[in-house]
C-alpha cells in the first residue's frame, strides 16, 4: 500500500504539460516559413535601401565635386 501511495503522490506532483519557454520574449513566435519570409523581406529591403543610398551619395559627390576642390585654393 505504501508503494502505491507514493506512486500516486508522484503522479499528482508531476506537471501534466511542461511549458515551452521561448528563447527571447520580445519577438512574437511565428512559424518557420512565416518568419523566414518576413525577416528575409526586411533584410532584402534594407539591402536595397543601402544600394539606393549609395547611388544617391555617389550622384551628390559627382554634382558637388567642383565645390569641394575649390576650397583647397
Amino acid at each position: 500500500m505504501a508503494a502505491e501511495d507514493s506512486k500516486d503522490i508522484l503522479k499528482k506532483r508531476l506537471p501534466k504539460k511542461i511549458r515551452e519557454v521561448p528563447d527571447c520574449y520580445f519577438l512574437p513566435r511565428r512559424s518557420w516559413p512565416s518568419a523566414l519570409a518576413i525577416y528575409g523581406a526586411v533584410c532584402a529591403a534594407s539591402f536595397g535601401a543601402g544600394m539606393l543610398l549609395e547611388v544617391w551619395i555617389n550622384k551628390k559627390i559627382k554634382e558637388d565635386s567642383g565645390i569641394i576642390w575649390e576650397m583647397d585654393k
